[in-house]
């Protein structure tokens, strides 16, 4: 039958209690896997930031992501910028990001980005909420690079509908790459490489469920231990006797570029 419902007690209660600010997943190693893109994002982007001269970095988290690629870079560019909406990251980026020299400015993620056109010649995001093309079209200088990793179409889905039951085809498939392309070329821009790999994810305990809905708010909106306790001991039980969770994860890079002229 399973684990006992003591230790699914104790595994809600370690699931609840770990802070969900930033993206960092380490708390996950030997409770959770994710298979990683081949394409290296954060190394990649290093190597961006060093032809750069100006760069935005949008929806930055925790900043760790930067963090890294700055760490990465050869050089750094004379001005990185980075923007994040949920306060408790605006201070955990701020505290990382400070030192390099990179300012975090707090702006909601659907705002207006609050710079000038022409900006930046670097634009960069790892798993935006959404993309809002025509600013970064706008911000970007002409000849400027948007270079990002997106969360792509029914990514843990597995998951999702295990708590949400089947979803509709256009919540399935929005965002694919595909409607993705067509709104970035909307904007004016040019896309220059697109890429989508799926990657698979276990889940070794009931910990790492809750942690990981309550860290990525999007998946099963309005989430709470007390809404779906009767699936989590369920799902609890099934991991005790058939094992790991298996979901998927997509993703996709992004290259688009905004035309010199």
């Amino acid at each position: 039958m399973g684990q006992d419902s003591g230790s699914f007690e104790e595994l809600v209660a370690e699931g609840v209690a770990v802070p969900t600010e930033g993206w960092d997943f380490s708390w996950f190693e030997g409770r959770a896997t994710e298979a990683r893109p081949s394409w290296g994002y954060a190394r990649s982007l290093g190597g961006r930031l060093a032809a750069a001269t100006s760069a935005l970095d949008i929806q930055t988290g925790g900043g760790e992501v930067l963090h890294f690629a700055l760490a990465a870079a050869p050089k750094a560019p004379p001005l990185t910028v980075a923007t994040e909406g949920w306060p408790p990251n605006v201070a955990k980026a701020t505290a990382l990001l400070r030192p390099c020299g990179v300012p975090v400015v707090a702006a909601p993620d659907d705002a207006p980005l609050p710079f000038a056109d022409g900006a930046f010649d670097l634009v960069s995001s790892r798993h935006p909420v959404q993309p809002h093309w025509q600013e970064i079209a706008r911000v970007l200088q002409p000849g400027g690079t948007y270079f990002a990793q997106h969360v792509g179409p029914h990514s843990v889905f597995e998951l999702v509908e295990y708590f949400l039951g089947p979803q509709p085809a256009e919540v399935r498939d929005g965002r694919h790459p595909d409607r993705e392309r067509a709104a970035a070329e909307a904007a004016g821009l040019e896309i220059v490489e697109l890429r989508a790999e799926e990657l698979r994810m276990e889940f070794h305990d009931i910990a790492a469920v809750i942690h990981f809905l309550r860290k990525v708010v999007w998946m099963v909106p309005g989430f709470t231990v007390e809404a779906y306790r009767p699936r989590l001991r369920a799902l609890h039980e099934r991991i005790g006797s058939e094992g790991p969770f298996v979901a998927h994860s997509t993703r996709h890079l992004f290259e688009a570029r905004k035309p010199a002229s």
